[in-house]
């Protein structure tokens, strides 16, 4: 049913991702051009991050309140009053207070589109749909960068990347606006005799009413989740956050040149988008587990090996053997958070959980870069590989002990 109406899905996904992907690396450099210190281009850029944990919880209620479709226009039409706001923004701290509505925005878009398929897709191929926009939005991330490096060389301005948002911004309003609505093609869809049995219950064409209990309560309902194989989530995200940070300080550390590390970077990122579907195949043929343990045992192995290698004679060749694993790590791992997520997620509260399973786990993303930084400032390197190597086994025991108890088996068949 979901391939009927895929492109009004993942489309607005896609646009917002190679938007976002073009602009989220020049944030610090245009922060620089407008005066900002290092230290402070770095702050400004984390105000991304910031906003985006903010964004998680208010996201869900809103959805909650208005439906996905309405939700991401609200969420588009606030990105793109940030992104106006940062290219005429006439001090750094308008372009800061910018770019923290637009890590709001991004939480509520894609929580809006996360809460959509966690209750309409199917359980059957579920991991498949959320793997899909998972890749629409690594897509996005991935090709962004290269956009922006046209957009550069064509209009030598760094604000030509932000009002290339914009444009994106416009155009995904103006689909989720006046495009077929996926709420209302699965609402009629349910309706068919032979889509599934008819319950006697309204539809709404958004996420169910069933006597709702609010964000907090919630949150408090279901605490053992959150508290159990949402920490073992939130350990993925911080590894999959602390190798953007590691292997280029890595690289710099061993003396390899700019490009050398880009080129690594590049290779290990390519090989994780090229497997971004592999992972959702998987979860849906043989079960959640089989995706997230691999995934884990393989990026805190690279990570602790990686820590043994900084003075070997062969450490170059090291960290382009760890850097394509750690691709291949993260590339099984594509859709793991969104798919744990919608498993887990109560149907009569979707919404209001997905914010607070969204903001555990972009906690755990927000965290990592910073623990990693910290120990490498006061030890080395070395050890704040180690450490991170270390989070990623704790978090494949703890994938391994919660997955089985409380995320569905996979279906018959």
């Amino acid at each position: 049913m979901l391939w009927k109406f895929g492109p009004m899905v993942y489309l607005p996904t896609l646009l917002f991702s190679l938007g976002e992907g073009a602009v989220l690396p020049l944030i610090p450099v245009i922060a620089a051009s407008r005066g900002a210190s290092l230290a402070s281009a770095g702050l400004i850029a984390s105000a991304l991050v910031v906003g985006q944990l903010c964004g998680n919880i208010p996201a869900g209620w809103l959805v909650a309140k208005v439906g996905e479709r309405f939700t991401m226009v609200i969420a588009g039409v606030l990105s793109l009053i940030g992104v106006i706001a940062g290219a005429l923004a006439p001090s750094l701290v308008v372009f800061t207070i910018a770019v923290f509505v637009v890590g709001m925005s991004a939480a509520a878009f894609g929580l809006a589109r996360h809460a959509f398929m966690t209750t309409r897709v199917p359980l059957e191929f579920r991991a498949r749909a959320l793997s899909l926009l998972g890749g629409s939005f690594r897509a996005g991330m991935f090709v962004g960068p290269f956009l922006a490096a046209a957009l550069l060389a064509l209009f030598h301005t760094e604000n030509a990347t932000l009002w290339f948002f914009a444009v994106l911004l416009v155009a995904l309003i103006l689909l989720v606006l006046f495009g077929p609505d996926p709420e209302a093609q699965a609402a009629a869809a349910e309706r068919e005799p032979d889509a599934v049995e008819d319950t006697g219950e309204a539809v709404s064409g958004s996420i169910p009413t069933i006597e709702r209990a609010g964000v907090f309560r919630t949150m408090w309902r279901n605490r053992g989740v959150l508290g159990r194989l949402g920490l073992a989530a939130a350990s993925l995200s911080a590894v999959r956050a602390a190798r953007q940070v590691v292997l280029p300080l890595w690289g710099i550390s061993i003396g390899l040149d700019a490009s050398s590390i880009a080129l690594v970077v590049g290779v290990s990122g390519a090989i994780d988008f090229a497997l971004f579907y592999a992972s959702g195949q998987v979860m849906d043929r043989f079960g959640r587990l089989w995706a997230a343990l691999p995934a884990m045992v393989l990026m805190g192995a690279g990570f602790l090996v990686l820590s043994l290698t900084h003075d070997a004679a062969t450490n170059v060749l090291w960290f382009g053997m760890i850097a394509a694993v750690l691709g291949v790590g993260n590339g099984l791992s594509s859709g793991i958070l969104l798919t744990l997520g919608a498993d887990v997620a109560p149907q009569s509260e979707p919404a209001a959980f997905l914010g607070s399973w969204r903001t555990l786990t972009d906690a755990g993303g927000a965290i990592a870069p910073l623990l990693f930084s910290g120990i490498a400032a006061i030890s080395s390197l070395a050890i704040g590989a180690a450490v991170i190597g270390g989070i990623g086994v704790l978090g494949a025991v703890g994938f391994l002990r919660w997955i089985p108890r409380f995320v569905p088996r996979r279906p018959a068949g």
